[in-house]
Protein backbone atom coordinates (compact mmCIF):
# COMPACT_ATOMS: atom_id res chain seq x y z
CA UNK A 1 0.00 0.00 0.00
CA UNK A 2 1.24 3.53 -0.79
CA UNK A 3 1.46 5.57 2.39
CA UNK A 4 -0.86 8.57 2.60
CA UNK A 5 2.17 10.60 3.66
CA UNK A 6 3.87 10.05 0.29
CA UNK A 7 0.69 10.80 -1.66
CA UNK A 8 0.36 14.01 0.33
CA UNK A 9 3.91 15.12 -0.38
CA UNK A 10 3.78 14.89 -4.17
CA UNK A 11 0.67 13.09 -5.46
CA UNK A 12 0.96 13.90 -9.18
CA UNK A 13 4.65 13.10 -9.55
CA UNK A 14 4.41 10.02 -7.38
CA UNK A 15 1.49 8.58 -9.35
CA UNK A 16 3.36 9.09 -12.60
CA UNK A 17 6.47 7.43 -11.24
CA UNK A 18 4.49 4.51 -9.88
CA UNK A 19 2.86 3.76 -13.24
CA UNK A 20 6.14 4.02 -15.14
CA UNK A 21 8.00 1.89 -12.61
CA UNK A 22 5.53 -1.00 -12.61
CA UNK A 23 5.54 -1.10 -16.40
CA UNK A 24 9.27 -0.87 -16.89
CA UNK A 25 11.37 -2.54 -14.26
CA UNK A 26 10.90 -6.15 -15.26
CA UNK A 27 12.07 -5.25 -18.77
CA UNK A 28 15.19 -3.31 -17.90
CA UNK A 29 17.42 -5.09 -15.39
CA UNK A 30 20.67 -6.96 -15.78
CA UNK A 31 21.71 -7.84 -19.33
CA UNK A 32 18.76 -5.84 -20.69
CA UNK A 33 20.09 -2.47 -19.60
CA UNK A 34 20.26 -1.40 -23.24
CA UNK A 35 16.50 -1.45 -23.71
CA UNK A 36 13.99 1.32 -23.06
CA UNK A 37 10.24 1.82 -23.20
CA UNK A 38 8.96 4.20 -25.85
CA UNK A 39 5.98 6.54 -25.49
CA UNK A 40 3.60 3.69 -26.35
CA UNK A 41 5.13 1.35 -23.78
CA UNK A 42 6.92 -0.77 -26.37
CA UNK A 43 10.33 -2.18 -25.41
CA UNK A 44 13.04 -1.07 -27.84
CA UNK A 45 16.79 -1.42 -28.08
CA UNK A 46 19.05 1.44 -27.06
CA UNK A 47 21.03 2.14 -30.21
CA UNK A 48 21.95 5.81 -29.83
CA UNK A 49 22.89 8.24 -27.09
CA UNK A 50 19.46 9.83 -27.55
CA UNK A 51 17.85 6.49 -26.79
CA UNK A 52 20.09 6.12 -23.75
CA UNK A 53 18.97 9.48 -22.38
CA UNK A 54 15.39 8.19 -22.43
CA UNK A 55 16.43 5.02 -20.61
CA UNK A 56 18.54 6.94 -18.12
CA UNK A 57 15.60 9.10 -17.12
CA UNK A 58 13.45 5.99 -16.73
CA UNK A 59 16.01 4.58 -14.28
CA UNK A 60 16.03 7.83 -12.30
CA UNK A 61 12.23 7.76 -12.21
CA UNK A 62 12.26 4.26 -10.78
CA UNK A 63 14.90 5.13 -8.20
CA UNK A 64 12.45 7.76 -6.99
CA UNK A 65 9.80 5.10 -6.55
CA UNK A 66 11.95 3.69 -3.76
CA UNK A 67 13.34 6.98 -2.47
CA UNK A 68 10.48 9.37 -3.06
CA UNK A 69 10.63 12.36 -5.43
CA UNK A 70 13.65 14.63 -5.51
CA UNK A 71 12.41 18.11 -4.52
CA UNK A 72 13.11 20.98 -6.83
CA UNK A 73 15.82 23.38 -5.78
CA UNK A 74 17.37 26.68 -6.80
CA UNK A 75 21.12 26.02 -7.19
CA UNK A 76 21.73 29.71 -6.60
CA UNK A 77 19.46 29.81 -3.57
CA UNK A 78 20.88 31.23 -0.33
CA UNK A 79 23.06 28.72 1.52
CA UNK A 80 23.53 30.89 4.63
CA UNK A 81 26.92 29.39 5.47
CA UNK A 82 27.85 29.77 9.12
CA UNK A 83 31.42 29.05 10.28
CA UNK A 84 31.38 27.51 13.75
CA UNK A 85 35.10 26.79 14.12
CA UNK A 86 38.33 26.51 12.15
CA UNK A 87 41.59 24.60 12.48
CA UNK A 88 44.74 24.92 10.39
CA UNK A 89 46.10 21.51 9.42
CA UNK A 90 49.34 21.31 7.47
CA UNK A 91 48.52 22.72 4.00
CA UNK A 92 44.83 23.53 4.55
CA UNK A 93 42.26 24.95 6.95
CA UNK A 94 39.40 22.80 8.16
CA UNK A 95 36.26 24.81 8.78
CA UNK A 96 33.36 23.42 10.76
CA UNK A 97 30.28 24.89 9.12
CA UNK A 98 26.55 24.63 8.83
CA UNK A 99 24.60 25.67 5.74
CA UNK A 100 20.96 25.65 4.77
CA UNK A 101 19.99 23.04 2.21
CA UNK A 102 16.55 24.66 2.22
CA UNK A 103 14.52 26.76 4.65
CA UNK A 104 14.88 25.30 8.15
CA UNK A 105 17.10 22.48 6.86
CA UNK A 106 20.58 23.00 8.35
CA UNK A 107 23.42 20.70 7.28
CA UNK A 108 26.57 20.38 9.43
CA UNK A 109 29.77 19.75 7.48
CA UNK A 110 33.53 20.02 7.45
CA UNK A 111 34.95 22.21 4.70
CA UNK A 112 38.66 21.77 3.94
CA UNK A 113 40.23 24.68 2.03
CA UNK A 114 43.84 24.71 0.73
CA UNK A 115 46.16 27.46 1.88
CA UNK A 116 47.50 27.70 -1.66
CA UNK A 117 45.75 30.39 -3.70
CA UNK A 118 44.01 29.77 -7.00
CA UNK A 119 41.22 27.66 -8.45
CA UNK A 120 41.08 24.13 -7.08
CA UNK A 121 39.40 20.86 -7.86
CA UNK A 122 36.87 19.82 -5.23
CA UNK A 123 35.47 16.64 -3.73
CA UNK A 124 32.27 15.73 -1.92
CA UNK A 125 33.37 13.17 0.70
CA UNK A 126 30.65 11.01 2.24
CA UNK A 127 31.08 8.98 5.41
CA UNK A 128 30.02 5.43 6.21
CA UNK A 129 27.75 4.10 8.94
CA UNK A 130 29.31 5.63 12.04
CA UNK A 131 27.98 7.62 15.00
CA UNK A 132 30.93 9.95 14.40
CA UNK A 133 29.47 11.09 11.09
CA UNK A 134 31.84 13.37 9.20
CA UNK A 135 34.60 12.88 11.78
CA UNK A 136 34.81 9.22 10.78
CA UNK A 137 36.54 10.19 7.51
CA UNK A 138 39.17 12.33 9.21
CA UNK A 139 42.09 11.48 11.47
CA UNK A 140 39.73 11.96 14.42
CA UNK A 141 37.97 8.68 13.66
CA UNK A 142 39.38 6.62 16.52
CA UNK A 143 42.30 5.08 14.70
CA UNK A 144 40.66 3.75 11.52
CA UNK A 145 43.52 4.74 9.25
CA UNK A 146 41.85 3.43 6.09
CA UNK A 147 38.81 5.68 6.46
CA UNK A 148 40.37 9.17 6.68
CA UNK A 149 39.91 9.90 3.00
CA UNK A 150 38.39 13.36 3.47
CA UNK A 151 41.50 14.57 5.27
CA UNK A 152 43.83 12.70 2.91
CA UNK A 153 42.25 14.41 -0.09
CA UNK A 154 42.55 17.76 1.66
CA UNK A 155 46.24 17.01 2.16
CA UNK A 156 46.46 16.40 -1.58
CA UNK A 157 45.21 19.95 -2.17
CA UNK A 158 41.52 19.45 -2.89
CA UNK A 159 38.74 21.60 -1.53
CA UNK A 160 36.71 18.96 0.34
CA UNK A 161 33.23 19.15 1.82
CA UNK A 162 32.17 16.37 4.20
CA UNK A 163 28.58 16.61 5.45
CA UNK A 164 26.88 14.55 8.15
CA UNK A 165 24.31 12.03 6.95
CA UNK A 166 20.98 12.50 8.78
CA UNK A 167 21.01 10.51 12.07
CA UNK A 168 24.82 10.56 12.38
CA UNK A 169 27.33 13.02 13.77
CA UNK A 170 25.82 16.41 14.54
CA UNK A 171 22.59 15.23 12.88
CA UNK A 172 22.19 12.33 15.32
CA UNK A 173 18.82 13.64 16.52
CA UNK A 174 17.36 14.14 13.06
CA UNK A 175 13.60 13.53 12.95
CA UNK A 176 12.67 11.75 9.73
CA UNK A 177 8.96 11.78 10.59
CA UNK A 178 8.73 15.56 10.49
CA UNK A 179 10.61 16.35 7.29
CA UNK A 180 9.29 16.71 3.73
CA UNK A 181 11.10 13.70 2.29
CA UNK A 182 9.84 10.19 1.61
CA UNK A 183 13.14 8.67 2.73
CA UNK A 184 16.36 9.44 4.53
CA UNK A 185 18.13 8.52 1.29
CA UNK A 186 16.38 11.28 -0.64
CA UNK A 187 17.00 13.78 2.14
CA UNK A 188 20.70 12.93 1.92
CA UNK A 189 20.69 13.22 -1.87
CA UNK A 190 19.16 16.69 -1.64
CA UNK A 191 21.76 17.72 0.96
CA UNK A 192 24.55 16.37 -1.23
CA UNK A 193 23.37 18.26 -4.29
CA UNK A 194 23.33 21.40 -2.17
CA UNK A 195 26.92 20.60 -1.17
CA UNK A 196 27.79 20.74 -4.87
CA UNK A 197 25.96 24.09 -5.08
CA UNK A 198 28.08 25.33 -2.18
CA UNK A 199 31.32 24.17 -3.80
CA UNK A 200 30.41 25.85 -7.06
CA UNK A 201 29.66 29.09 -5.22
CA UNK A 202 33.22 29.27 -3.87
CA UNK A 203 35.65 31.57 -5.68
CA UNK A 204 38.56 29.18 -5.17
CA UNK A 205 36.76 26.16 -6.67
CA UNK A 206 36.81 25.30 -10.36
CA UNK A 207 33.14 24.42 -10.84
CA UNK A 208 33.94 22.06 -13.72
CA UNK A 209 36.26 19.88 -11.59
CA UNK A 210 34.21 18.21 -8.87
CA UNK A 211 34.19 14.56 -7.80
CA UNK A 212 32.63 12.40 -5.09
CA UNK A 213 33.95 9.62 -2.86
CA UNK A 214 32.47 7.48 -0.12
CA UNK A 215 32.81 4.21 1.79
CA UNK A 216 29.93 1.83 2.61
CA UNK A 217 26.92 4.08 3.32
CA UNK A 218 28.97 6.84 1.73
CA UNK A 219 29.75 4.61 -1.23
CA UNK A 220 26.20 4.08 -2.41
CA UNK A 221 25.29 7.66 -1.54
CA UNK A 222 28.16 8.82 -3.76
CA UNK A 223 26.54 6.82 -6.55
CA UNK A 224 23.08 8.20 -5.79
CA UNK A 225 24.27 11.82 -5.73
CA UNK A 226 26.12 11.44 -9.03
CA UNK A 227 23.12 9.72 -10.63
CA UNK A 228 21.06 12.86 -10.02
CA UNK A 229 23.84 15.41 -10.57
CA UNK A 230 26.02 15.41 -13.67
CA UNK A 231 28.16 18.20 -12.29
CA UNK A 232 29.99 15.38 -10.49
CA UNK A 233 32.68 14.30 -12.96
CA UNK A 234 34.21 11.24 -11.26
CA UNK A 235 32.71 8.80 -8.76
CA UNK A 236 34.47 6.54 -6.23
CA UNK A 237 32.47 4.00 -4.22
CA UNK A 238 34.19 1.79 -1.65
CA UNK A 239 32.24 -1.21 -0.28
CA UNK A 240 29.08 0.61 -1.29
CA UNK A 241 27.07 -1.85 -3.35
CA UNK A 242 26.26 -5.19 -4.82
CA UNK A 243 23.19 -6.26 -6.75
CA UNK A 244 20.29 -6.64 -4.34
CA UNK A 245 20.06 -10.38 -5.02
CA UNK A 246 23.58 -10.78 -3.59
CA UNK A 247 23.15 -8.58 -0.53
CA UNK A 248 23.92 -10.64 2.57
CA UNK A 249 23.40 -9.85 6.26
CA UNK A 250 23.18 -13.32 7.77
CA UNK A 251 20.26 -15.23 9.21
CA UNK A 252 20.12 -13.52 12.61
CA UNK A 253 20.20 -10.01 11.17
CA UNK A 254 17.64 -11.01 8.56
CA UNK A 255 15.24 -12.02 11.33
CA UNK A 256 15.94 -8.82 13.25
CA UNK A 257 15.20 -6.60 10.23
CA UNK A 258 12.26 -8.64 9.01
CA UNK A 259 13.98 -9.84 5.86
CA UNK A 260 17.28 -9.99 4.02
CA UNK A 261 16.72 -6.56 2.49
CA UNK A 262 15.42 -5.12 5.76
CA UNK A 263 18.43 -2.89 6.46
CA UNK A 264 17.74 -0.95 3.26
CA UNK A 265 14.23 -0.21 4.54
CA UNK A 266 15.24 1.51 7.78
CA UNK A 267 13.73 4.95 8.30
CA UNK A 268 17.12 6.55 7.69
CA UNK A 269 17.36 4.85 4.28
CA UNK A 270 14.42 3.74 2.07
CA UNK A 271 11.39 2.66 4.17
CA UNK A 272 9.27 2.45 1.01
CA UNK A 273 11.11 -0.77 0.15
CA UNK A 274 9.14 -2.36 2.97
CA UNK A 275 5.94 -0.32 2.79
CA UNK A 276 5.43 -0.61 -0.97
CA UNK A 277 7.51 -3.57 -2.07
CA UNK A 278 7.47 -5.89 0.93
CA UNK A 279 11.25 -6.36 0.75
CA UNK A 280 10.61 -8.56 -2.28
CA UNK A 281 13.62 -8.69 -4.58
CA UNK A 282 11.39 -9.37 -7.60
CA UNK A 283 9.43 -6.17 -6.97
CA UNK A 284 12.34 -3.82 -6.31
CA UNK A 285 12.03 -0.81 -8.62
CA UNK A 286 15.76 -0.46 -9.29
CA UNK A 287 19.08 -2.24 -8.84
CA UNK A 288 22.64 -1.05 -8.44
CA UNK A 289 23.83 -1.95 -11.92
CA UNK A 290 21.20 0.48 -13.17
CA UNK A 291 22.43 3.21 -10.81
CA UNK A 292 25.96 2.79 -12.15
CA UNK A 293 24.65 2.87 -15.71
CA UNK A 294 23.24 6.36 -15.10
CA UNK A 295 26.79 7.53 -14.38
CA UNK A 296 28.06 6.71 -17.88
CA UNK A 297 30.28 7.84 -19.45
CA UNK A 298 31.78 9.48 -16.36
CA UNK A 299 34.65 7.56 -14.71
CA UNK A 300 33.44 5.23 -11.96
CA UNK A 301 35.74 3.32 -9.59
CA UNK A 302 34.51 0.61 -7.25
CA UNK A 303 36.62 -0.76 -4.40
CA UNK A 304 34.96 -4.14 -3.75
CA UNK A 305 36.90 -6.44 -1.41
CA UNK A 306 36.46 -10.17 -1.96
CA UNK A 307 35.68 -10.75 1.72
CA UNK A 308 33.09 -8.02 2.22
CA UNK A 309 30.45 -9.71 4.37
CA UNK A 310 27.54 -7.54 3.22
CA UNK A 311 28.26 -6.53 -0.36
CA UNK A 312 29.03 -9.85 -2.00
CA UNK A 313 31.72 -9.44 -4.63
CA UNK A 314 29.94 -11.86 -6.98
CA UNK A 315 27.10 -9.35 -7.32
CA UNK A 316 29.60 -6.57 -7.98
CA UNK A 317 31.29 -8.50 -10.78
CA UNK A 318 27.95 -9.41 -12.31
CA UNK A 319 26.80 -5.80 -12.05
CA UNK A 320 29.97 -4.46 -13.65
CA UNK A 321 29.50 -6.89 -16.54
CA UNK A 322 25.90 -5.68 -16.90
CA UNK A 323 26.99 -2.05 -17.11
CA UNK A 324 29.94 -2.55 -19.47
CA UNK A 325 27.83 -2.35 -22.68
CA UNK A 326 26.50 1.04 -21.59
CA UNK A 327 30.01 2.45 -21.23
CA UNK A 328 30.92 0.84 -24.57
CA UNK A 329 27.96 2.64 -26.15
CA UNK A 330 29.77 5.87 -25.29
CA UNK A 331 33.12 4.50 -26.48
CA UNK A 332 34.47 4.79 -22.91
CA UNK A 333 34.84 1.22 -21.56
CA UNK A 334 38.00 2.26 -19.70
CA UNK A 335 35.94 4.62 -17.52
CA UNK A 336 34.32 1.67 -15.74
CA UNK A 337 36.83 0.41 -13.17
CA UNK A 338 36.85 -1.91 -10.18
CA UNK A 339 39.43 -3.30 -7.77
CA UNK A 340 38.91 -6.52 -5.81
CA UNK A 341 41.40 -6.55 -2.92
CA UNK A 342 41.85 -9.51 -0.60
CA UNK A 343 40.26 -7.66 2.30
CA UNK A 344 37.05 -7.40 4.30
CA UNK A 345 34.74 -4.36 4.48
CA UNK A 346 37.54 -1.80 4.20
CA UNK A 347 39.24 0.74 1.94
CA UNK A 348 42.87 -0.47 1.81
CA UNK A 349 45.76 1.92 1.07
CA UNK A 350 46.47 0.60 -2.43
CA UNK A 351 42.85 1.06 -3.48
CA UNK A 352 42.63 4.53 -1.96
CA UNK A 353 45.75 5.58 -3.83
CA UNK A 354 44.35 4.11 -7.05
CA UNK A 355 41.14 6.05 -6.50
CA UNK A 356 42.99 9.29 -5.71
CA UNK A 357 45.11 8.98 -8.84
CA UNK A 358 42.00 8.49 -10.94
CA UNK A 359 40.45 11.59 -9.40
CA UNK A 360 43.66 13.54 -9.99
CA UNK A 361 43.63 12.53 -13.65
CA UNK A 362 39.96 13.21 -14.34
CA UNK A 363 39.88 16.48 -12.39
CA UNK A 364 43.23 17.66 -13.79
CA UNK A 365 44.64 18.04 -10.30
CA UNK A 366 48.34 18.00 -9.41
CA UNK A 367 48.79 17.02 -5.75
CA UNK A 368 52.53 17.74 -5.96
CA UNK A 369 51.69 21.43 -6.27
CA UNK A 370 50.29 21.26 -2.74
CA UNK A 371 53.36 20.12 -0.84
CA UNK A 372 52.59 19.71 2.84
CA UNK A 373 53.77 22.63 4.91
CA UNK A 374 55.99 21.93 7.93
Amino acid sequence: MISSNIRRRSPILFAALLLSGIALHAQTTGSRLLTYSDADGRIKKVQTITHWEIKRQQILDRMQLAMGPLPGRDPAGPLQVNIKDSLQQRNHIRYEITFMAAENEPVPAFLFVPLRKGKHAAVLALHGTSPLGKKSITNENGGKANRAYAEELADRGYVVIAPDYPSFGDMKDYNFEQDRYASGTMKAIFNHLRCIDLLQSMENVDSARIGVIGHSLGGHNAMFAAAFDRRIKVIVASCGWTKFSYYNIGEEASKRYGGRLGPWAQTRYMPLLREKYGLDQQRMPFDFDEVIATLAPRPFFSNSPVNDGNFDVKGVKEGMADVAPVYSLFGMPQHLQASYPDAAHDFPPAQRLEAYRLMDKVLKHNPEAHTLLP
